[in-house]
């Protein structure tokens, strides 16, 4: 399957892990990489040095691409920005902001910028601004999320801009990455079924949460702050959505998650901890391989586009 995307970033697959914190570190990353797709490692709100870290343990597994994804709310992105340039990292997702102040350095760089966009606004400002791709995020996908949905998204990002998009959000399986294809995406990035991956660090408990959701087993807590994040039903959302409907204080919600989502992805603690998975969970039914998940994916895809 070649597209615009799998030429840009010189990768196999036109398939993209999504850079998740506490769940894409240098392993995940590079299996999915030496699989075809393009890994990326999630600094989010990591020391500096620790991504550092993760590059250079990432490039011990594989020779082939991978990406950082940079979260622009850290108070370090600054210095993770300069890191990936250190460290010869070619592809760079966005997430939580806009990228337009490392855009130059990046570019300088060879570095391939890809924001994570919600709106078709945010993507035309993205293209405006030199990003190579953009990846159209629906609010089916896990963790942090927008209002609009993949499929109606996607399309209209897609007329919107001429650079390549990325769908992500609900995509799990060929039949997904089909579906995008037909919008007008030229790739997909996926979340929760490499959270199940084979070569995921996530503890046990967290895939099985995953591997046992059914349909209707997500929810979404922080409207009412602003912050809408999707997670797998559990005692931590049941309180936190009382509390925001006793019009608790940002600080009390915050606090209640504090630490929650390591809890959970290291720990194993699913009960309190933060579960982000999508509305796609319900279709994953067993661990499997990074290889596995892509081959699998995109043979499907391929002869699904061909009737």
């Amino acid at each position: 399957m070649k597209t615009r995307i799998t030429e840009l970033l010189g990768i196999e697959y036109p398939v993209i892990q999504g850079g998740m914190a506490w769940v894409a570190e240098y392993h995940l990353a590079a299996a999915v990489s030496e699989a075809g797709g393009l890994g990326l490692i999630g600094a989010a709100s990591a020391p500096p040095e620790i991504v550092r870290e993760q590059i250079r343990e990432a490039k011990k597994l594989t020779d082939k691409p991978i990406g950082v994804n940079v979260m622009l709310l850290n108070p370090n992105a600054e210095e993770v920005a300069k890191i990936v340039i250190e460290e010869g990292v070619k592809v760079v997702t966005t997430g939580a902001g806009n990228p337009g102040k490392y855009m130059e350095m990046w570019k300088n760089a060879g570095v391939k910028v890809i924001p994570v966009v919600a709106s078709v606004a945010m993507a035309k400002l993205m293209e405006r601004a030199g990003a190579d791709a953009v990846v159209a995020e629906g609010m089916e996908s896990g963790g942090h999320i927008g209002e609009a949905t993949t499929m109606t998204l996607v399309p209209q990002v897609a007329d919107a801009v001429k650079i390549p998009v990325v769908a992500a959000g609900g995509i799990a399986d060929g039949r997904g990455m089909a579906a995008a294809m037909m919008l007008g995406a030229e790739a997909v990035q996926m979340g929760t079924v490499f959270v199940t991956a084979k070569e995921s660090i996530v503890h046990s408990n967290y895939k099985q949460k995953i591997i046992g959701a059914k349909d209707i087993d997500s929810e979404v807590t922080g409207r009412s702050t602003g912050h809408p994040v999707r997670s797998i039903r559990n005692k931590m959302t049941r309180e936190y959505l009382r509390l925001e409907k006793e019009g608790a204080s940002f600080e009390e919600l915050e606090h209640l998650t504090l630490g929650s989502l390591r809890n959970a992805v290291m720990d194993g603690d699913v009960v309190n901890g933060t579960v982000m998975a999508g509305q796609i969970a319900g279709l994953i039914k067993e661990e499997k391989s990074c290889k596995e998940i892509i081959e699998n994916i995109t043979a499907q895809a391929e002869c699904l586009l061909k009737i």
